[in-house]
């Protein structure tokens, strides 16, 4: 699922990237932000219906204050996130840009270490992931400043993505919370929206970025992050650079150099070297109970 996640994410990427000479970053983060609630609404409706009704249903139990809360700030971190990485990636080289804003997860992961190994691999991808951002930044600061933003976006929808994937709720966490993520993202999504909801073609484009992105890549990371620690999966998003690095490279004729080569390198091995974190096991409940 995690593959599946990341291949969709860079194809929606790169499909983004084209659009930018015709359509605003903003606006294609707008539209792939809309679309791709509508498309969750419509996927998890007896998850969220509770909040109108005020009632559970035998699918769902009732959204606490608290719960509305999490997913809020969950989809207005994904909106901000989305939006600051097309600016950014507007501005300078996908393979460079996607490594830099992985930082982010390298933190998180670092931060939630336990043992030795993990440290080592945790430190292994960091270096690759610093590798292979360069030492340049094509001479624009405003696209730094963009990318910076976005990695910080991205290791808080890491800790805010468990706690929503964790509410078992299936897509419904994720579709209310963009809800919320579209209207903050809205006026900067204004300046080319006119043009696209004028010409089916960039409407169905943008639709399809936010099908590829938000709906199955979202969708996906979702479910994985029921299944595997936090920190494992902040390491895992490190492989995702080296997916953007070599479509890239095949779609965008962006070329690595030996040095972000050696970068890929110590991402890989960072990550199959990284224990597997084991859950403590859990008593059994006494009988009756």
């Amino acid at each position: 699922m995690f593959i599946i996640a990341g291949i969709s994410q860079t194809t929606g990427i790169i499909l983004a990237k084209f659009l930018f000479s015709e359509v605003d970053p903003g606006t294609v983060a707008l539209i792939r932000v809309v679309f791709g609630s509508i498309v969750l609404l419509a996927l998890s409706r007896r998850q969220w219906l509770p909040i109108i009704t005020r009632r559970p249903t035998a699918e769902s139990e009732r959204w606490s204050r608290a719960d509305l809360q999490t997913a809020a700030m969950f989809g207005i971190t994904i909106a901000l996130m989305n939006l600051f990485f097309f600016l950014a990636i507007d501005r300078l080289d996908l393979g460079k840009g996607a490594a830099i804003e992985f930082i982010g997860p390298i933190v998180v992961a670092a931060s939630r270490t336990r043992t030795r190994r993990n440290a080592v691999a945790v430190s292994l991808a960091a270096v690759g992931v610093v590798l292979l951002s360069g030492l340049e930044i094509g001479g624009n600061p405003l696209g730094l400043v963009f990318i910076f933003l976005a990695s910080t976006m991205w290791a808080v929808y890491i800790i805010l993505g468990a706690r929503v994937a964790h509410q078992d709720r299936g897509l419904a966490g994720l579709g209310v919370g963009l809800v919320f993520g579209a209207f903050v993202i809205t006026p900067f999504g204004l300046g080319s929206l006119g043009a696209v909801l004028a010409s089916p073609k960039l409407l169905l484009l943008c639709c399809l970025v936010g099908l590829l992105m938000t709906v199955i890549g979202y969708g996906l990371e979702q479910h994985v992050l029921r299944r595997i620690p936090t920190e494992r999966f902040a390491l895992l998003l490190a492989l995702l650079p080296i997916n953007a690095t070599f479509f890239a490279f095949v779609v965008l004729d962006e070329r690595p150099s030996a040095l972000e080569l050696l970068g890929i390198s110590c991402v890989v091995i960072g990550v199959l070297i990284q224990q597997r974190d084991r859950a403590p096991a859990v008593d059994a409940a006494p009988a009756g109970q």
